[in-house]
């Protein structure tokens, strides 16, 4: 399994229109992939304009293919990607799981 983990800053006042292109983007990205096997996004009610995506993969090509989608160009590549400063992309290997 591949684990991802993306902190990502947002410009000033973006954080309701990244949370609906993420809204968006659930269902028609990683909800329509037989190889994504989990993707989360969190805010933090103490920091406004961030979020953490947390995504698990079957592997690397589920990976691979999750990012060439046309749903990630048009809506993460595409539209989020105007909304955020900075993200950091983070590879986690799991430890325990319950």
């Amino acid at each position: 399994m591949l684990t991802k983990v993306f902190p990502i800053h947002l410009k000033d006042g973006k954080q309701a229109e990244a949370e609906a292109i993420v809204a968006e983007f659930a269902p028609r990205g990683p909800g329509a992939e037989a190889g994504t096997l989990s993707f989360r996004v969190y805010r933090d009610p103490a920091k406004p304009d961030y979020l953490l995506f947390v995504e698990h993969f079957a592997d690397q090509a589920a990976y691979d293919a999750h990012t060439g989608s046309e749903a990630y160009r048009s809506l993460i590549a595409g539209r989020f990607a105007d909304t955020i400063v900075e993200f950091v992309e983070l590879d986690h290997e799991l430890l325990v799981e319950l």
